[in-house]
């Protein structure tokens, strides 16, 4: 048998020579059990100590990993042990590099109240996380019975990270510190809307006070904080290599970012100067015309992929990207995101792919017991980011824009905002460039002033890709990674290529790194030989 126990402080034994695949699903479960920290009265234990001890059992994990003997294996359940040593890599670097209980205040926000659109809430949060928007209120007394219990331990959490956070990371730091206060404003928030409920209203003022009470802290030590946060060049390459699994470096990164800014900018000013005699588009301007507009565009869009058999509609598909239409936000008021999207509804619904990917999670699960539940460490990010950043030019490409020769322009500065943003990444991590300056970078390279300094969106793009290496860059990597899978498929199959074959396949092999959905869906051919 493979396993002698399934608990993180009795770890599994696999046998040598074990050659079953039900052998490394049963492992990859205790795997998960282990990879989490160990609780006391429902708080983590992220201490020096408790942390250490994880680091050093890890090694023995990633030695029974390597026991597996995969012959016959199919190429799917290969990859899936290729999953699970990216995932242990993830742990290593934690532990090696980004220490995120020890540098990160962020890392202790577990309050939210917005759902993220991708598998895993992005970057690194602490075990615990309270998702208020899974509620349904007014709650029913169960509900407000359980998430009092989901509340309770954060004054203790908080207790702890001041113990814990011993890093000297500036930025870290300071903008860790305003995401702490965004969670501030949404237990007091919460308190008010369950007024009627006592319990889980003292628990959420408790929790508030907990949290403003930490940030004080914070700020009273952050003159003491003056250090570097971001990784450098060769561990940005390592994480690459072994947890995002993207076969380029920080250096090749750099140049191809620089290239995509430089394609978008120049597409950009092409595409204006060819419709400078159209009218411009007019965004929405009430919350009447909002809900008219994004509910014809989400027709218009599902219309398009049936008519053209783009994608095998499923039921849900269309509910779940109507379900995201969100509400009006006047002019004065709009991010970067909303600029786009006020001016073509139809233009970010191929964005929100992401909605069709947690949806095909929710009603349509992956056999694999590897794929079923979210990967960690934000890996599957080429996958989510990338091919929704890819679904952009698609449709373009397609012809969903044909009669809009407008919308055309907003591709350019999608694409634009996304490479300035990714350099920004990029020069954090590699040459320690201030999180203000890295801002400051992408706002003036984003066309027409939509990245605002004076906005939300920049900052926490930025905070982000500090937090979490890779994700900055992964929209547009991912994208080139989408490209390169599409050229190898089509020469594989010639004629009897379709893109609608194609995502297809690519919706059936689950939430995982494009270079893993590569190796399973290519042959090995002159096609497919510098990625292999």
């Amino acid at each position: 048998m493979l396993l002698a126990g399934c608990s993180a402080t009795a770890p599994v034994q696999p046998t040598l020579s074990s050659k079953r695949y039900e052998d490394l699903a049963a492992f990859f479960a205790a795997w998960r059990a282990f990879q989490r920290p160990k609780v006391a009265d429902g708080v983590p234990d992220y201490s020096a100590s408790s942390m250490a001890a994880q680091h050093r059992e890890l090694a023995g994990w990633q030695r029974r990993l390597d026991a597996f003997d995969t012959t016959g294996w199919t190429a799917a359940q290969k990859v899936d042990r290729e999953i699970l040593r990216a995932e242990m890599n993830g742990l290593d670097f934690d532990h090696r590099v980004l220490v995120p209980w020890s540098r990160d205040p962020a890392f202790y926000v577990t309050v939210f109240d917005e759902q993220s659109d991708q598998p895993a809430r992005e970057g690194h949060q602490a075990s615990g996380a309270v998702e208020l928007w899974k509620r349904r209120f007014p709650l029913a007394a169960q509900d407000a019975s359980d998430l009092a219990a989901e509340l309770r331990p954060i004054p203790a959490l908080l207790d702890q990270a001041r113990k814990n956070l011993t890093g000297n990371a500036r930025d870290l730091w300071v903008h860790g510190t305003a995401g702490m206060k965004e969670q501030s404003a949404t237990l007091s928030a919460l308190a008010e809307k369950v007024a009627d409920r006592p319990a889980l209203s003292a628990a959420a003022k408790r929790a508030r006070e907990a949290t403003d009470a930490f940030v004080a802290w914070l700020d009273q030590q952050a003159p003491s904080r003056t250090g570097p946060s971001g990784i450098g060049k060769a561990n940005y390459d390592w994480y690459l290599a072994n947890v995002q699994l993207v076969p380029y470096t920080w250096s090749s990164e750099l140049v191809l970012m620089t290239r995509e800014l430089a394609r978008a900018r120049s597409s950009l000013a092409l595409e204006e100067e060819k419709n400078r005699g159209l009218p411009p588009l007019k965004p929405v301007a009430s919350a009447a015309e909002h809900a008219r507009r994004f509910n014809a565009g989400i027709s218009e869009y599902v219309a398009f992929l049936r008519e053209r058999k783009i994608l095998t509609l499923r039921d849900w598909m269309e509910p779940a990207l109507r379900a995201r239409i969100g509400r009006f936000t006047p002019g004065e008021k709009r991010e970067f995101f909303t600029e786009v999207d006020y001016r073509d509804p139809v233009m970010m619904r191929t964005h929100g792919y992401h909605w069709i990917d947690l949806g095909w999670m929710e009603h349509e699960p992956n056999p694999s017991p590897v794929r079923r539940e979210p990967l960690l460490y934000n890996i599957f990010n080429t996958r989510t980011e990338g091919f929704a950043t890819a679904m952009e030019e698609l449709m373009m490409q397609e012809g969903l824009f044909d009669e809009r020769p407008r919308s055309r322009e907003l591709i350019w500065i999608l694409v634009a905002q996304r490479a300035a943003r990714a350099l920004g990444e990029l020069h954090m991590h590699g040459e320690n460039l201030p999180l203000e300056d890295a801002a400051k970078l992408a706002s003036a390279n984003t066309p027409r002033g939509w990245l605002r300094l004076d906005g939300r969106t920049v900052w926490g793009e930025q905070r982000l890709y500090l937090r979490q290496p890779g994700y900055g860059t992964s929209y547009l990597i991912g994208k080139m990674l989408v490209d390169e899978l599409i050229a190898a498929r089509a020469q594989e199959l010639g004629k009897d290529f379709t893109l609608r074959r194609f995502l297809d396949e690519l919706n059936a092999t689950g939430l995982i790194p494009i270079t893993l959905v590569a190796r399973e869906l290519t042959s090995p051919s002159p096609a497919t030989a510098l990625r292999r």
